[in-house]
């Protein structure tokens, strides 16, 4: 295979596989922690600790994988090419900020812990 074309299917491939173990982690903490009936899911600042630890392990594990895998299939620049799927993920985690208010402590550990340091230790792994 060419090795343009594998190295884009290296980050395509990070990000689909990333998203999957993002949503896989989001529908598992839904059946560990079940929600409450008066549960807000848009206003995550009344949230208890525990609803949060699912959502750091998909977002931390999610781009970990994506990054693994692109790491992986990279022919060339593995590295550049797992922390690229780390900030392709960081980027929607800043969205996600945006769009569902939360603590500053969590907010502050998602964006700084979950993201570019897991691609980066993606790319470690895979070597």
């Amino acid at each position: 295979m060419n090795t343009l074309l594998r190295n884009i299917f290296a980050v395509i491939a990070g990000g689909i596989l990333g998203a999957v173990v993002n949503m896989s982690f989001i529908v598992a903490g839904s059946k560990v922690f079940p929600l409450p009936e008066s549960f807000e899911p848009m206003n995550a600042m009344n949230w208890d600790l525990k609803f949060f630890i699912f959502p750091f392990l998909a977002h931390a594990l999610g781009t970990l994988a994506g990054a693994f895998i692109a790491a992986k299939i990279a022919s060339t620049y593995k590295k550049t090419f797992a922390l690229i799927v780390g900030a392709f993920f960081l980027i929607g985690g800043t969205m996600m900020v945006f769009i569902l208010p939360a603590p500053i402590w969590f907010v502050v550990l998602d964006l700084v812990v979950a993201y570019i340091p897991m691609g980066w230790l993606g790319w470690r792994i895979s070597r």
